[in-house]
């Protein structure tokens, strides 16, 4: 009798990174269906992988000093067979390593890789740029995976579903009218416009949308008081903040599900939103590392704005210290893909 393959998949970082993973154990269930198959991650990204049909289950690392030898025990009393460290750290190497995983992939070739005896899927420096999902399954496809399809994909439950709808009527979103949802903050993770570009946006809506049956969502925990005042100075009953409403991921989570259209910078809630099939329109910086090529969305409803090249060389330094990302896309650039019928 052959032996069960036992698939333990980690990834530690932000919530758009973890969810580029989902395709791999998708992928894993399609190539290996007996097969056994964990994730890896922290406690505040765990909820990515709720209601997900093709795990057996989630170990999750708070990636404090306590916690490291109850995550190496957790990791040897599953037996894996194969471990595939897509974000590689150090920690988790070890934690391999001292779990008895059998075989030991991560992404690169660094020191603490020899030392754990880690067998590594190279990106070769990002010369030939593709998607962060693809990059992702290069380490399923070291394993056995043969397989293109990189789109992400999160699932809510049907009581989920109820709880999401029961959220935005309570906070008085009409469930009819066309949900746009803008999360303006990016916590950093990409270059991201100013409130008051936001701000302008927002009006600018409003204005040429008057006459429709919309909603505008802000969900960014990152929004200022000032901003927020000027929103307010708006006085329009279309326009909610549920940013002190969804304060958990998975509810945030199954809030965008519910939308119509999703606008912000390339973050964690866009991936959120492309996971769950939603039209988003996202703005990219032109560097690789913020690039639409190598974070854009997947789905094939959204729209990727990207800083031009000639823009980015004219306006920006090459060591990242100038940036004009502000100016490198237009309000109307957004504006011109919103159709609200």
């Amino acid at each position: 009798m052959k032996k069960q393959k036992r698939f333990l998949v980690i990834r530690t970082d932000r919530v758009g990174d973890v969810i580029m993973i989902t395709p791999i154990v998708r992928e894993l269930r399609k190539s290996f269906p007996d097969s056994f198959i964990s994730v890896l991650t922290r406690p505040q990204t765990a909820d990515v992988f709720k209601c997900n049909p093709y795990i057996n289950s989630i170990i999750t690392d708070d990636l404090t000093d306590d916690s490291f030898w109850n995550v190496v025990s957790e990791i040897r009393k599953n037996n894996f067979t194969e471990g595939l460290l897509v974000f590689p750290t150090e920690r988790a190497a070890f934690q391999m390593f001292f779990g008895g995983v059998k075989k030991r992939y991560m992404t690169g070739f660094r020191l603490y890789s020899i030392m754990t005896l880690c067998r590594g899927v190279s990106r070769n420096k990002y010369r030939n740029l593709k998607h962060e999902a693809d990059y992702c399954m290069d380490l399923a496809r070291r394993v056995g995976v043969k397989c293109d399809n990189i789109k992400v994909e999160m699932f809510i439950s049907e009581e989920e579903s109820l709880k999401a709808e029961q959220i935005l009527k309570i906070n008085g979103v009409p469930l009819n009218s066309y949900k746009i949802f803008l999360h303006t903050g990016s916590g950093n993770s990409a270059p991201n416009w100013s409130e008051e570009k936001y701000l302008i946006l927002v009006k600018k809506i409003i204005e040429k949308f008057n006459d429709k049956n919309f909603s505008i969502i802000l969900t960014a925990k990152e929004m200022t008081e000032n901003f927020l005042r000027k929103i307010k100075d708006i006085n329009d009953k279309r326009i909610i903040d549920l940013s002190r409403v969804l304060v958990s991921l998975r509810d945030l989570s199954i809030c965008i599900s519910k939308a119509d259209l999703f606008i912000s910078s390339s973050t964690g809630p866009a991936h959120i939103a492309d996971a769950f099939n939603i039209k988003a329109i996202v703005i990219h910086c032109h560097r690789n590392v913020s690039s639409a090529k190598h974070w854009g969305m997947l789905n094939e409803k959204s729209i990727n704005l990207e800083v031009s090249e000639e823009f980015c060389n004219a306006n920006c330094s090459s060591d990242k210290k100038i940036c004009k990302f502000e100016e490198g896309i237009k309000i109307e650039e957004v504006l011109n893909h919103i159709v609200i019928n």
